[in-house]
């Protein structure tokens, strides 16, 4: 929520979609909570913020999820709107092996959220990829869900309603 709403803050980005993936292709499907559970904290997130909205597009696409694919039916469906692209600089990193990456980077606008680890990348200086100087937080999903498995209070790491919705459903304990 907070690299959104920066990004919402410092660029030209007027909306944020946060497309929710049924199945990421370079993620096992087993290691993922239900696509309706995310999606419903992922609501919860986001019902304060009018600017920010969720979608589950990607639902009703053939999986697993490819970029390209989201981003052409996106635009077909909503032409009235010029969809850009929020990743982390490590997914820049490896941006060359997503599928027709090639047509993304020649068709969309990349805004990209800096990362400690993450190095340079050869894609860096490409004219439709923005570096961002958005504050560094190390936190990741991965991170919630292993300190939740391991019972350590991190309530302060994830939006009130979020956390209460986690603990109550038992979510990845």
């Amino acid at each position: 929520m907070a690299i959104a709403n920066y990004m919402l803050n410092e660029t030209n980005i007027d909306q944020i979609w946060m497309v929710l993936s049924p199945q990421n292709p370079l993620k096992s499907k087993l290691s993922l909570l239900d696509q309706y559970h995310r999606l419903a904290l992922l609501e919860l997130a986001i019902d304060d913020f009018s600017n920010i909205k969720s979608s589950k597009i990607e639902f009703d696409l053939p999986q697993p999820s490819y970029t390209i694919n989201t981003l052409t039916h996106l635009e077909e469906k909503f032409p009235q709107h010029q969809f850009s692209l929020l990743i982390g600089q490590d997914n820049l990193q490896s941006f060359h092996k997503w599928k027709n990456y090639e047509q993304i980077l020649e068709k969309y606008h990349l805004y990209v959220y800096p990362r400690a680890k993450s190095g340079k990348s050869l894609l860096d200086e490409h004219p439709n990829v923005y570096l961002t100087e958005a504050p560094i937080m190390e936190i990741s999903s991965t991170f919630i869900r292993e300190s939740i498995k391991n019972k350590k209070d991190i309530r302060y790491f994830l939006p009130q309603r979020v956390w209460e919705e986690i603990d109550l459903m038992n979510f990845y304990k």
